[in-house]
């Protein structure tokens, strides 16, 4: 069976990239399950140089074809930010914990007119060669003034986003698998790679 490797220490991400790819007969794999513990260094200035780049870097130290994505959230009254700077924001090292805090003091402060945002990603996918196909998702929702209750490790701004259509917050305990995937930013871009995956693995239909 054809591996893939989903290129993320985000567990979170791990897990989701993991499932919205469960129906292609290949084997996903980790960074930890191939022994690989070097770190990719986002210096992009774009979510798409950052997940190119990542992507390309983890194909050609495995030797397996890779996947990775890199995005964020996207505050209106704040200009975009902190977009590519999302996990970032607070620096590097800042835990799940701190940003929720930080968005506490943001939420509250956001004008009530004025509290769109948006979750934006761009995922790619590169062979070992260094071909790399990337692919755009978003979801459109609001931040609201009070979060979930529960954090859901390695998404600290899901807690905060609001999905009024269907009111309910980006939290995957709390989406059906339908609503999944019509609001999931990840997996409406993982949906548009699927058919080059398919193609470029030799993976009939």
């Amino acid at each position: 069976m054809k591996k893939l490797l989903i290129a993320t220490k985000n567990q979170g991400k791990l897990k989701e990239i993991s499932d919205f790819l469960s129906d292609l007969p290949l084997q996903t794999v980790s960074l930890s399950d191939i022994g690989i513990e070097d770190d990719f260094e986002e210096t992009g200035k774009t979510y798409k140089e950052n997940s190119q780049n990542k992507a390309i870097f983890y194909a050609k130290k495995s030797g397996l074809p890779a996947i990775a994505d890199d995005g964020g959230i996207e505050i209106n009254a704040l200009n975009g930010a902190p977009g590519v700077k999302s996990r970032r924001w607070l620096g590097r090292k800042a835990s799940d914990e701190e940003l929720v805090e930080h968005m506490r003091r943001i939420a509250k402060e956001l004008p009530k007119k004025n509290r769109k945002a948006y979750f934006r990603t761009i995922v790619s996918f590169a062979l070992p060669n260094g071909k790399v196909w990337s692919s755009f998702g978003e979801v459109e929702g609001e931040i609201s003034e009070k979060p979930h209750l529960k954090l859901l490790k390695g998404y600290p701004y899901r807690s905060f986003f609001y999905l009024p259509k269907i009111k309910k917050f980006y939290h995957e305990n709390d989406l059906s698998g339908k609503e999944q995937k019509l609001y999931n930013h990840r997996y409406k871009a993982i949906q548009k790679l699927i058919p080059i995956i398919r193609k470029e693995l030799g993976i009939k239909i």
